[in-house]
């Protein structure tokens, strides 16, 4: 905040009319839907398997550390 009490704003950040128009008629960009795992179903079972296989190589990896860690201990 300034000295005066108002905000401060980037140039080009545009003001209260600007900011009320972009979020009441812009609307969601076209393709939100699933966007997180991508747009089409095929995208989305694709990521779904990679997240599987990284979850199993991680646990296979825990598991050795595990058994390494064991195996010290009985020697």
């Amino acid at each position: 905040m300034s000295a005066d009490g108002a905000t401060t704003r980037a140039p080009g950040e545009g003001g209260r009319l600007l900011s009320w128009a972009f979020r009441h008629l812009a609307g969601p960009a076209e393709g939100v839907r699933g966007a997180v795992q991508g747009g089409s179903a095929e995208a989305r079972e694709a990521w779904k398997r990679d997240l599987a296989e990284r979850k199993r190589f991680t646990r296979e990896q825990r598991e050795r550390k595990r058994a390494a860690r064991e195996a010290d201990r009985r020697r």
